[in-house]
């Protein structure tokens, strides 16, 4: 009782949300996050419930000052990549941290307002819990989107993450929400929350019990070269040479089925490569039978001349070589968002801007004598943080997608937990889609990955070395695939509308 009053009276509001939003950052780092994140949203949701009778201006500010405090701890490797490795102005690097992190609080405050306005209601944890979907997905669409650190990928750790290969992450995180939200109201109603709670969980887990892809051809060879490259040599004029030379010399030891470097492992504009690198490799291809899949420099015309892009060139045994240009550019880090130009002239930041590539553009086509041909649908780096964009990739395309291949640099993000986090998404896009992955990493984390989205193989962190593995594709299309974010967002839509209505709210 006297710790309950401490805790509510003593202690301002806003430092206990903030407290419990950087404590929901931190414990998605921990082994079972996705367990541990959902009675922390409990405790948010109480103490929000207690924050009800103040001004909306009031409610709005413990919501944003509770998003602030998640996305600050979550996303401060940002700063590494701004100041220590981009060499941008600290102070301005602090400020666009937070910034940034104020703009993300910004969903989370509104996703809570459900809180203020249906707390009495018997199906407040479902209007909570949709409000939220509907703010996930919005940030991840809004200036081209950032949905980094949704609650969907730690849900892969935890109970709900069957629920991803039928609905896709947006369902994690729905029922997580719901389920944070039921936990308050076993004091009131123990049985029934309590069986509730716990049936949801069951058939959710018996629900991942379906497979909806199954086992294609035979298992390929796969080698994954990680050269360890400091982001600070990835352009340096006379380390150029010395990264080209590892790559082509490391490929060149053991033939392969596959063999993957990293984005950008070429660290120049493919048509000034050394001359008749990329024949020497195509030669090398159809003498050893190897796939290569190669991260570099691409170029493309523009209307003020030549534009880089960031590409994936693939060579396969007698083959026409084959193209990937990434298509969804990191805001201020691969692109200039329009209105931004006047910022990066007046304070000299170091930014690209790339050109995007199209978006229909088809798999790469792993050949094998004998066998028939694995179709690998590409990503590279930001890119597999969009679930939905990679299912309706799949979705569309007419060749059969078996495999998902990230190539992926993360130099740029030093000691932080940023590698740990795009693993997570990773393996909740293997999930989504019932397909097997290969991440190719310049510093790490270089993985592979079953249909689950569970780890096979890996290489540690700040490494040079190569993993050498199996990997067995799949076929098949999970329903994600097939429907993508449209149930789960009309579900929670329809509930959201009806709560409106039956709570005369309009």
């Amino acid at each position: 009782m006297l710790i309950s009053k401490i805790f509510t009276k003593r202690i301002s509001p806003g430092v206990v949300l903030f407290g419990l939003g950087a404590l929901l950052a931190l414990v998605a780092e921990l082994p079972h996050g996705g367990w541990l994140q959902i009675p922390i949203l409990s405790i948010v949701w109480w103490r929000l419930q207690n924050e009800t009778s103040q001004t909306i201006k009031q409610y709005h500010a413990y919501g944003l000052i509770f998003g602030l405090g998640y996305f600050l701890i979550g996303l401060w490797w940002l700063y590494i990549s701004m100041h220590d490795v981009g060499g941008m102005n600290p102070i301005l690097s602090a400020i666009a941290v937070l910034l940034l992190s104020l703009y993300m609080a910004l969903y989370f405050s509104a996703a809570t307002f459900t809180i203020r306005h249906f707390k009495q209601s018997q199906i407040a944890g479902l209007l909570l819990a949709s409000s939220w979907v509907l703010m996930e997905y919005l940030r991840g669409y809004i200036f081209t989107g950032f949905p980094w650190m949704g609650l969907a990928e730690n849900q892969f750790d935890g109970p709900f993450s069957p629920a991803a290969p039928i609905l896709g992450g947006l369902a994690c995180t729905f029922l997580a929400v719901w389920a944070s939200w039921e936990i308050l109201q076993v004091k009131t109603r123990p049985l029934i929350g309590t069986v509730t709670l716990l049936t949801t969980i069951t058939l959710v887990q018996f629900a991942g019990k379906i497979a909806y892809t199954e086992p294609f051809g035979e298992p390929i060879n796969v080698r994954l070269i990680q050269g360890n490259f400091e982001q600070s040599l990835k352009f340096n004029p006379q380390a150029i040479g010395q990264q080209i030379d590892f790559y082509v010399s490391e490929m060149q030891k053991q033939s392969a089925d596959l063999i993957i470097i990293p984005e950008t492992a070429f660290p120049w504009p493919q048509n000034n490569l050394p001359t008749g690198l990329l024949n020497y490799l195509q030669n090398y291809s159809n003498a050893s039978l190897s796939n290569l899949l190669l991260g570099l420099v691409g170029e493309v015309p523009s209307k003020q001349g030549m534009q880089y892009t960031n590409r994936a060139i693939g060579l396969s045994p007698n083959a026409q070589p084959y193209q990937y240009d990434k298509v969804h550019l990191v805001p201020f880090g691969e692109f200039i968002p329009p209105g931004f130009h006047w910022f990066i002239k007046a304070f000299n930041v170091p930014l690209s801007d790339f050109a995007r590539g199209s978006l229909d553009q088809k798999p790469f086509s792993i050949e094998r004598k004998n066998q028939a041909s694995v179709n690998a649908a590409i990503t590279i780096c930001y890119e597999d943080v969009f679930g939905d964009e990679l299912a309706s990739r799949i979705q569309r395309n007419k060749e059969p997608v078996h495999l998902l291949i990230n190539m992926t640099n993360l130099a740029w993000f030093g000691q932080s937990q940023a590698p740990t986090q795009q693993l997570r998404l990773s393996q909740l896009r293997s999930l989504e889609t019932g397909l097997p992955a290969l991440r190719a990493t310049n510093t790490g984390i270089t993985a592979a990955l079953g249909p689950d989205g569970k780890l096979l193989q890996t290489l540690p962190e700040f490494t040079q070395a190569t993993l050498t593995t199996k990997i067995q594709p799949y076929s098949g299309q999970t329903p994600y695939v097939r429907w993508g974010n449209l149930p789960i967002l009309s579900l929670s839509a329809a509930l959201l509308i009806w709560g409106f209505i039956r709570h005369r709210r309009f």
